[in-house]
């Protein structure tokens, strides 16, 4: 099943490359069986898309999962200001409460 969910998104994104949504899509097809494949296009989202608030939650815990404190944070934090910008109020808290209970994790 998840291989021929890839196949459509991955002919939704050669359709519309620049649709942020589309890779956002692959990325949360890998991200419960291939972290390393979700990071990649979270990573891609980062770059290319960095005002799209929703990678920022997931993109925090893929480096969570991968021991990767430092960069956690640093998505946390700005995720929580993007959110804030826009004015993504549920995103903002739902980012914050995240951060805070990573902070908690670290202590």
């Amino acid at each position: 099943m998840q291989e021929e969910r890839l196949k459509i998104l991955f002919q939704y994104l050669e359709e519309e490359p620049n649709e942020p949504f589309n890779i956002y899509a692959i990325a949360m097809e890998y991200i419960n069986n291939d972290v390393q494949k979700a990071k990649f296009y979270l990573d891609r989202l980062l770059t290319e898309h960095p005002d799209y608030v929703p990678t920022y939650y997931h993109a925090a815990v893929v480096y969570v999962d991968l021991e990767d404190f430092t960069n956690a944070e640093s998505i946390y934090q700005l995720g929580i200001e993007k959110a804030h910008q826009q004015q993504s109020i549920k995103a903002f808290d739902e980012l914050k409460r995240a951060y805070q209970m990573f902070l908690d994790e670290m202590e």
